[in-house]
């Protein structure tokens, strides 16, 4: 559905509500799209933390410092 801003603004509770149940509105000025209503998607399912606890090891030395020769690449000294 296409419609002016002035209208748009003066319908605005019946917009909400035609987007609320799943329709697109945009919100045109002199003939031009400018805005589109759609719905808020809800967000994704909520991720469970430390469901791979005992899957994943970190080495002693993950915060070690680099090697020189690996540092050297980094900076462009290779």
């Amino acid at each position: 559905m296409e419609i002016n801003i002035y209208a748009a603004k003066t319908q605005l509770s019946q917009l909400v509500r035609r987007v609320a149940d799943g329709e697109e509105v945009v919100i045109t000025r002199n003939g031009q799209p400018v805005a589109r209503l759609v719905p808020v998607t809800q967000a994704a399912v909520a991720r469970k933390l430390g469901t791979l606890a005992h899957a994943i090891r970190i080495g002693e030395d993950f915060d070690a410092p680099l090697p020189d020769e690996i540092l050297d690449a980094f900076e462009g000294k290779a």
